[in-house]
């Protein structure tokens, strides 16, 4: 939003520095601030994604999962490293899916693909607020996710790791957004889960939105664009245990298809972008509370 300023030439100055950027920055809704602390919260960790248009994400903060196994959901894709299907432009991360014949070096052959990164090995955090301004995509089938999962994997296995689903969206559900948590005796079809739908009932594909998490011990909160839509604690599962207290990695994923979205149909439209302008990891400042509780 442009600012009133008291002198005309220094507004026509900053309306004409607009109107020089690229279109595609404009449109795309690229970044307008730089990272910056927030009231009971310290900066730790982020990616502004802001590389070279055209380059795959920083190898020093990211893995480029690979393969099309269907990752225990039955899902349709092949994750990919090939900038068609995951690059940097215009100060955001574009992961894209598409829709051709592919055959990937283990011989396994799809009809989609797409791409999946995830910081695990590179950075790893307990507690507190994770956030990402991201626009989806939309359509039957399509399937995106920022999420995170304990770095205890390898060797505990899933669902005992723990995974928490910052925000997932299925499309044919055009207006909701999901946010769960999944652990040992609740998970897959039965975990702690809740959604929320845009007011008025807006498709959430159709602009930017911050999906964030505050993450404390034994209990976690989930926001849409500042909207705290749902906690969860230990105390919702009793007698079972709590998977989130310990240390986390990141992902961002588009998948195609799978056990819940369902299969796209003819009228989804390829090639679908998931857009992230930005993903910040904070911690509370000493003697700081809550969101909720401010």
């Amino acid at each position: 939003m442009l600012q009133i300023r008291p002198r005309r030439t220094a507004l026509m100055l900053t309306i004409a520095a607009f109107l020089l950027m690229p279109a595609a920055a404009r449109l795309a809704g690229a970044q307008t601030q730089p990272a910056a602390e927030i009231p009971g919260w310290v900066l730790v960790w982020n990616d502004e994604f802001n590389g070279p248009d055209g380059s795959g994400p920083d190898p020093a903060k990211w893995t480029i999962v690979t393969g099309g196994d269907g990752f225990g959901n039955n899902e349709l894709e092949y994750y990919t490293a090939r900038t068609e299907n995951i690059h940097q432009e215009d100060g955001n991360l574009i992961i894209t899916a598409r829709k051709e014949d592919y055959t990937g070096p283990d011989g396994v052959a799809r009809n989609y693909t797409s791409a999946r990164i995830e910081t695990k090995g590179h950075f790893e955090t307990r507690y507190g607020r994770l956030e990402a301004r991201m626009k989806i995509p939309r359509g039957q089938g399509m399937w995106p996710a920022f999420w995170a999962m304990g770095t205890n994997f390898d060797r505990v296995g899933w669902p005992d790791c723990g995974e928490m689903d910052i925000m997932e969206n299925i499309g044919r559900e055009p207006n909701v957004v999901h946010g769960s948590l999944h652990g040992p005796g609740y998970s897959g079809e039965e975990p702690l889960t809740g959604a929320y739908t845009l007011p008025h009932g807006a498709p959430v594909a159709d602009d930017f939105h911050i999906f964030a998490v505050e993450w404390d011990p034994n209990t976690v909160r989930f926001y849409v664009d500042g909207v705290l839509t749902e906690t969860k604690s230990a105390s919702d599962v009793p007698g079972k245990p709590w998977a989130f207290n310990h240390p986390f990695f990141i992902l961002f994923n588009l998948a195609v298809g799978g056990n819940w979205p369902g299969n796209p149909d003819a009228h989804t439209e390829f090639p679908a972008r998931m857009v992230v302008d930005y993903v910040r990891v904070y911690k509370r400042t000493e003697g700081a509370t809550s969101t909720a509780a401010r």
